[in-house]
């Protein structure tokens, strides 16, 4: 059938946002390290993370990360730069959402070789993310899940962790943003859906 107004403007709307933070038009590839949601308590609800950090290393920057998003008043913006870390947050009722961008590895690692010297804490690579196209990013994934679960809250990530998860792996792919179109996200987790009620019928 042919497509609505509704559809081909979600679609123009979701082809714009996949060109503001696609990699290839940045003066430098950058890629997304980990993405967090925290309640006002600090408490994660959801963390994944695209690059390999131990886990004690891991604790700390988010502990540092999350005590410095959600210190900052409403009169500031909404990024900062901690550890070589672009973070971009953006707050919906209760929830945080943080995003934390860095060049990818190909780019520090050519930086390192053009430079002869090791990059600590990729401090010497500039991150050139588009921030204005990150928080239009984490916009889109909270309508998404607010297209998913009604109207998404700290419950719904925390009895559903394993769909959550499931819907961000559809978006971001090894640090990448990969889709925003909310019904090419969710048409996976329908799907798996009724075939679990299906299932559910046979057996219950």
């Amino acid at each position: 059938h042919e497509p609505s107004r509704s559809e081909t403007r979600t679609t123009i709307a979701s082809i714009l946002l996949l060109i503001c933070i696609c990699p290839s038009l940045h003066h430098g590839s950058n890629m997304i390290s980990f993405i967090l949601m925290v309640n006002k308590q600090g408490q994660t609800r959801l963390s994944s993370y695209y690059e390999w950090m131990d886990m004690q290393e891991r604790v700390a920057l988010e502990s540092e990360i999350i005590r410095k998003c959600l210190s900052r008043s409403e009169l500031q913006c909404s990024f900062l730069e901690y550890r070589g870390f672009k973070v971009i947050y953006r707050r919906y009722a209760s929830l945080f959402f943080i995003v934390g961008t860095k060049p990818d590895f190909d780019v520090r690692k050519s930086s390192s070789k053009l430079t002869g010297k090791h990059v600590v804490g990729d401090q010497s690579v500039e991150n050139y993310e588009n921030e204005l196209g990150m928080l239009e990013f984490i916009h889109s994934l909270v309508e998404t899940m607010d297209r998913w679960a009604g109207s998404i809250c700290e419950l719904d990530i925390m009895y559903q962790l394993e769909q959550v998860h499931f819907l961000l792996d559809e978006m971001v792919m090894n640090g990448y943003v990969v889709e925003t179109n909310k019904s090419n996200v969710l048409r996976p987790i329908d799907l798996i859906d009724k075939e679990s009620k299906k299932n559910e019928g046979m057996f219950g």
